[in-house]
């Protein structure tokens, strides 16, 4: 009968253990969730229209994201939702663009939505240096020393012999 009790403690703790690490497993696979860029209120974006001038849109908006370089006759903006995975990088999983076009005038001449599908990565700065030479597989790399090899019992040529 004593061996039937610590049985049972172990029992409990084994089975608490196996609780504890799941639960654990459970919320380290769940994504951190994170919202970048202008909030969007669809409420707000339906009260755009052609016509209106640009303190309206500044007003009802708030400040773009950003603004096109060329005389500034287009304000974008940007909202993004990345998910990351315990220790991954940041993922854009979505992604919304407001685009207000003005004309010479400074009224809104046309408002554009665009999402995630219809961008482009570009990669401004890639953090890999390009090397000169030759890409080996494995087996060419195995095999290239194959007829090279250090003659530690030969004596050197001397010059002029």
């Amino acid at each position: 009968m004593k061996s039937a009790h610590p049985r049972r403690k172990l029992k409990a703790v084994l089975a608490a253990s196996l609780i504890a690490t799941s639960a654990t497993l459970t919320v380290a696979c769940s994504p951190v969730v994170e919202e970048r860029g202008y909030i969007f209120d669809a409420k707000d974006l339906k009260q755009v229209h052609p016509g209106d001038s640009r303190e309206q849109i500044r007003q009802l908006l708030g400040t773009p994201s950003t603004v096109s370089t060329v005389r500034g006759e287009a304000w974008y903006y940007i909202s993004s939702k990345f998910e990351t995975y315990a220790f991954y990088a940041p993922e854009e999983v979505d992604r919304k663009v407001a685009a207000i076009y003005f004309d010479k005038s400074g009224v809104v001449d046309d408002v554009a939505y665009y999402g995630l599908e219809d961008g482009r990565v570009i990669n401004f700065v890639d953090r890999k240096t390009p090397t000169r030479g030759k890409e080996m597989t494995v087996l060419e790399q195995l095999f290239s020393n194959i007829g090279r090899y250090n003659n530690a019992g030969a004596s050197k040529p001397q010059p002029g012999n």
